[in-house]
């Protein structure tokens, strides 16, 4: 059923707008952060025996006689 509209003529098109629709685009960019691992030395220093031997010398000089000493016979009494 017609009104004696022809469409476009008497009904002129409208523009309905919905809300927006937000597209994100993400772009990432590098950024340095300085992280701090310190560490401390310590020097530790024991003291361990070793060994030494020393083997201390005593070097001495005895004279000897080079005469036989001679036995003497018991004298019978």
């Amino acid at each position: 059923m017609s009104h004696g509209c022809k469409g476009e003529e008497f009904c002129p098109s409208k523009a309905v707008f919905d809300p927006p629709q937000y597209i994100f685009n993400k772009t990432y960019h590098p950024q340095k952060v300085e992280v701090v691992h310190p560490i401390e030395i310590i020097n530790q220093h024991f003291c361990v025996p070793v060994f030494k031997h020393v083997f201390p010398v005593k070097e001495k000089d005895v004279f000897c006689s080079s005469a036989r000493k001679r036995r003497r016979a018991k004298r019978k009494s």
